[in-house]
């Protein structure tokens, strides 16, 4: 039995330089951002644009830094579960990762002013936190029937590789986004909280794809093909915020909080990596090895508006309401020839919008909370599933100096992944089945 074990040619590598992320893939990576914070405003499904009081909520807006009474700290852990089921070409592969991460951590500090003033009080606060998590992975496997490695390049007339018994594709994530939020706020006389912050990101994200192609002639011939890309970005960003928070009446607030858009810095390393074993009448070898190709670039990401209303049932309870507006055709990236790639953004992606609905209870010493989010996708081609839809759930325990709390996330979207990009083959996308499950527990001091 003759055999080749093929892993990618140069030619090949130039038409499936897809499989990993575009670059409009990663502006919307870089654009999204997931619900990570504290353990109260996840068990709320984020929904703090118009109450404040958590260090999370300073995130949404700023002015809600006004609204602590006293200074405090708290830290968050939080464990997640990612479960992606893939179906390509009706083969079902079930995928399953989790891993336990720092969520969150901050500080504000209070300082009142005379009693006299109109301005009751001026509030510092600083939190770090992920807005968003990329590790991950998920394998899928199936048969399209069509045979894309044929060997015409190893022997140009010696094995018509035609017939395919299948393939496997492999993808492999890591990293994180991290945010720095320097916020200040105050509150003027009973009615009005304003703030403003400086946001800082630090984002690391790597990618590995390992495509696999199993063929043979139909005379015991194989070959067993495998193409592997890898392509690291990382870098630092910057933008701003502002809010206000107002009181019509004792028991109504209504927010309002514009985001800026964030400006990166990024550099990216990739390699395509191919070598050819070729075990035949030839012998022939065809080894290639791109290297690490390095650049540097610029990521504008568009700017963020949200609108928020809560009302609050005295000491018993509150219901909170956030929509949030982006419009992901903005993603700009500059710094390298990318007209092509900018005009795909405006063509591919949508403006985008999400709600999120949170409600809290309290009985003495507990609070029991609850919430219901979703967010439309910004692809144009995708489908009603692609949108992503939760809920969450919470308690929380308030002692003398000290809060605990806990929340559990659940969410759920589809999507598609192409393995074979290119117009040069009639080739389904797998389908992801997406479930998320997060827990996270805050322990809050009061200073």
């Amino acid at each position: 039995m003759k055999k080749i074990f093929y892993i990618g040619l140069l030619c090949l590598s130039f038409s499936l330089s897809a499989q990993t992320l575009s670059y409009g893939d990663m502006g919307a990576l870089l654009t999204h951002e997931n619900i990570n914070g504290t353990a109260r405003f996840n068990a709320l499904s984020g929904a703090f644009g118009a109450l404040g009081g958590d260090l999370s909520a300073v995130d949404i807006n700023p002015a809600g830094a006004a609204v602590f009474k006293n200074s405090e700290f708290s830290t968050s852990l939080s464990f997640r579960d990612d479960a992606t089921t893939s179906n390509y070409y009706n083969t079902i592969t079930e995928n399953d990762y989790n891993f336990t991460n720092f969520a969150q951590a901050g500080v504000v500090f209070v300082f009142n002013t005379p009693n006299n003033s109109e301005w009751k009080k001026i509030v510092l606060g600083f939190n770090y936190s992920r807005s968003n998590d990329y590790d991950g992975s998920w394998i899928a496997r199936g048969n399209s029937g069509v045979a894309t490695w044929t060997g015409d390049e190893i022997d140009n007339d010696s094995y018509p590789y035609t017939k395919t018994t299948g393939q496997a594709f492999g993808n492999f994530t890591e990293g994180e986004n991290k945010r720095y939020t320097f916020s200040v706020a105050s509150q003027y006389n009973k009615f009005l909280y304003v703030g403003a912050s400086i946001n800082s990101y630090d984002v690391k994200h790597a990618q590995q794809t390992v495509l696999e192609e199993y063929n043979h002639d139909g005379n015991a011939n194989e070959l067993n093909a495998s193409y592997i890309q890898e392509l690291s970005t990382y870098g630092d960003g910057i933008s701003f915020s502002v809010g206000v928070i107002g009181k019509p009446t004792e028991n109504m607030r209504i927010g309002l909080a514009y985001q800026s858009p964030i400006w990166y810095n990024l550099i990216e390393d990739s390699i395509e990596e191919d070598s050819v074993l070729a075990y035949s009448n030839t012998g022939n070898s065809l080894p290639f090895y791109s290297g690490i190709n390095n650049f540097t670039y610029k990521l504008r990401t568009p700017s963020k508006l949200t609108a928020s209303f809560a009302y609050i049932f005295n000491k018993y309870g509150l219901i909170s309401v956030d929509y949030n507006y982006k419009n992901y055709s903005n993603i700009h990236f500059k710094g390298n020839d990318f007209y092509t790639d900018n005009n795909a953004i405006k063509n591919d992606l949508n403006s985008t919008s999400g709600i999120k609905i949170g409600t809290e209870w309290r009985i003495d010493k507990l609070s029991l909370r609850g919430g219901y989010h979703t967010e439309k996708s910004p692809y144009k081609t995708a489908i009603s599933s692609d949108d992503i839809r939760g809920f969450s759930l919470g308690a929380g325990f308030n002692f003398r100096g000290f809060k605990i709390d806990i929340a559990y996330q659940k969410d759920n979207n589809t999507a598609a992944y192409n393995f074979y990009p290119s117009d040069d083959y009639a080739v389904n996308a797998a389908s992801l089945d997406i479930d998320t499950s997060k827990i996270t527990a805050t322990l809050t001091i009061k200073l």
